[in-house]
């Protein structure tokens, strides 16, 4: 898989999640087998750039390239602005996101809800690849809603305007997360075009992402939500893919050891205060389906300080060895 200059090591993709793919996960994934990870979206009003969640967006120290951020935006101009400020962080690669579904991006006539307005798109793809000397990449859904699915004419104005790499999620903005993805129209805008595309939505398990990329015959996909709590499921791709076989699933002790590894990293990333509650939704991703889990969280939610955060993960993890050495999850665990 390549993005402009960029040779990817592999077909993987951690798809950008606002509020999850912040710095400690972007490079948890990679460590896992991701061949990238897009930032969480950036927003292009420069009187955000000062403020403590835009920095912390923008912070890339440490991390692996190629360095993917993701900026969401409905003016041209302020686009390409924010571009060239990212770009100048130490952005290699800038996403453009005209995907994300949420009433409050869509609310301003930003992420998906630019499907609706293809003019506007082309001058948007035009000023921002006009603006950086990097590669310019863009996030699309398959169309508004079921009646207005236009992600083929989307895609050639894309590539008409210089974009490199193009991601589709495989659902309208009005479906948002429900129902089943759409392969066929991924498969349809591969066709369509000469520029990668990466198909995205409900890959969960290595046999589907097999599936998918034979289906839609894409370069590469994306995977987001079946991640959190799972990062380990890149290396399980990517040795099926390369192998047909499965690995084995992760030891106790490793999951352990891994989400201990990654709350440190959000401590250290957020303050102790932030730190802990970001943490939260970790620990519940990490521990969903293992016995005892609900009543864990609801536990766990309460406690206001990291060591108690700690101590009773700890508790619930020599529990868990209690049963056994490894966890099997059933795969809707996963969607």
């Amino acid at each position: 898989m390549r993005i402009g200059s960029h040779q990817l090591k592999n077909n993987l993709i951690v798809a950008p999640m606002a509020g999850v793919t912040d710095r400690p996960f972007r490079m948890l994934c990679r460590s896992m087998g991701a061949g990238m990870a897009v930032s969480e979206m950036v927003a292009s009003n420069s009187l955000l750039y000062g403020s403590e969640k835009t920095k912390r967006r923008a912070n890339h120290q440490g991390e692996p390239g190629p360095i993917s951020v993701q900026i969401v935006g409905a003016d041209p101009g302020m686009l390409a602005q924010a571009a060239r400020h990212n770009v100048d962080a130490g952005a290699q690669i800038i996403d453009i996101n005209m995907g994300c579904p949420a009433k409050k991006i869509c609310n301003v006539m930003a992420g998906s809800a630019l499907l609706q307005n293809e003019p506007l798109v082309g001058r948007i793809l035009e000023a921002v690849v006009a603006a950086v000397a990097v590669p310019v990449t863009l996030k699309i859904r398959t169309g508004w809603d079921k009646q207005n699915r236009n992600a083929v004419r989307i895609a050639q104005i894309a590539e008409t305007s210089g974009i490199q790499a193009l991601a589709i999620h495989g659902r309208t903005r009005a479906c948002a997360y429900t129902g089943e993805a759409e392969y066929d129209t991924i498969a349809e805008v591969k066709a369509g075009v000469s520029i990668p595309v990466i198909a995205n939505g409900d890959i969960t398990t290595p046999e589907k992402a097999r599936h998918v990329l034979q289906h839609t015959g894409a370069d590469a996909v994306m995977i987001g939500r079946a991640a959190q709590g799972r990062p380990w499921l890149f290396r399980e791709i990517a040795h099926f893919l390369d192998s047909g076989e499965h690995l084995p699933a992760p030891r106790v002790d490793e999951i352990r050891r891994v989400l201990f590894d990654h709350l440190h990293d959000l401590y250290s990333f957020y303050g102790e205060h932030t730190g802990l509650r970001v943490a939260r939704k970790h620990i519940s991703w990490y521990t969903r389906g293992m016995a005892g889990s609900a009543q864990f969280r609801h536990y766990m939610n309460r406690l206001e300080s990291i060591p108690e955060q700690l101590r009773a993960i700890n508790d619930f993890f020599e529990r868990q060895l209690q049963c056994g050495e490894r966890l099997h999850y059933a795969e809707e665990l996963a969607a």
